[in-house]
């Protein structure tokens, strides 16, 4: 059986990230996760200045496609403006894979199917074992699914469903664009342009309100393909979406138990205005590491519910996506405490 200190379940931002201190700070860290990466990961692709920080990445040195718009096009109702805001976009077949390289740590493509605790140590699948377990797999995760599902359980209304395709494309308009609430989405839609020739687009929607109203996310989208059609912005494209579900921001004050964590989406951690999840991804993973290495308190509740830092805009978009305003505890200087 092979002993590691560390065994993160999940290599995507947030495992990754998690990974890389340890790795760092000297812990032996394996890394599990049942795809082979590079991935194809279904994802805006939607990266923040705050996230590229706390990533410590140079931008002139990555190596794969890094787009930068100083705007975002908001297209509400019959209004339509443009939000100043330096914002950036990857691809995340890219970005994952290069972050889970540079993390050092090993890893093995394994698809964890059963978790045992004996005495102080974790038992992956009767072959790994490890004193530390961090839960970075998704909406998904086998360790949430073991250690935290009764103790914090997701709530149904902050489900969202999107569904996205991502394609090679010589875009015209190199500006990001969204539509929120069209044609009564519960949600929002999205044209990405990527460098060098790529373009995603999507929509995302609060799954419960679909299913009160019997609507199909596959007609919102055959709307929104007509209205890129008519405004130029895609021709001549053969779609194939996929969808995919993850959970916005909620209650998340159960995110250890013993020597277990979880982090990035097994938390439910996107934001409650943009539903952005990789900037909380990363933040939840330094945070891990943190805790593991240097014993400091392990919280996230006083981590960003919003990406916007405009009051009506946050309020907004929460309603209407959420339904209702997070109560938000008074940070009690975790950000100090884990050494961030």
């Amino acid at each position: 059986m092979e002993t590691v200190d560390v065994i993160v379940v999940g290599g995507g931002p947030a495992g990754s990230s998690c990974a890389a201190r340890l790795v760092r700070a000297g812990a032996s860290v394996l890394v599990l996760d049942r795809a082979e990466f590079p991935r194809t990961k279904l994802c805006a692709g939607w990266v923040t200045p705050e996230a590229v920080a706390e990533l410590d990445l140079d931008v002139e040195s990555y190596p794969h496609r890094f787009n930068t718009f100083n705007g975002i096009v908001v297209h509400l109702k019959w209004l339509k403006f443009t939000l100043p805001s330096v914002q950036h976009s990857i691809r995340r077949f890219e970005f994952d894979d290069y972050l889970l390289r540079r993390s050092g740590a090993r890893v093995l493509v394994h698809n964890v199917r059963n978790i045992d605790r004996v005495e102080d140590s974790f038992i992956v699948d009767g072959t790994f074992r490890a004193r530390h377990l961090v839960g970075a797999g998704g909406t998904r995760c086998p360790v949430y699914r073991t250690f935290f599902r009764e103790a914090n359980p997701r709530a149904r209304e902050l489900q969202a469903a999107t569904y996205e395709h991502e394609f090679a494309h010589q875009w015209r308009d190199e500006r990001c664009h969204l539509w929120f609430f069209e044609k009564g989405l519960p949600g929002y839609a999205w044209y990405v342009p990527k460098a060098d020739g790529y373009l995603n687009c999507g929509i995302g929607a609060m799954a419960e309100k679909l299913k009160t109203r019997g609507e199909d996310i596959k007609r919102h989208w055959n709307h929104f393909m007509g209205v890129l059609a008519r405004r130029g912005l895609v021709r001549d494209a053969e779609l194939a979406p996929k969808g995919y579900s993850y959970y916005l921001r909620g209650g998340v004050e159960v995110v250890r138990v013993d020597n277990a964590f979880i982090a990035g989406d097994s938390a439910g951690l996107a934001t409650r205005d943009l539903c952005e999840g990789i900037g909380p991804a990363v933040t939840s993973g330094h945070r891990a590491a943190a805790s593991i290495v240097e014993g400091t308190e392990y919280r996230l509740d006083d981590l960003a519910a919003y990406s916007s830092d405009i009051g009506l805009v946050q309020r907004m978009l929460e309603r209407a996506f959420a339904g209702s305003r997070l109560r938000l505890p008074e940070n009690r200087g975790a950000r100090e405490a884990v050494g961030l």
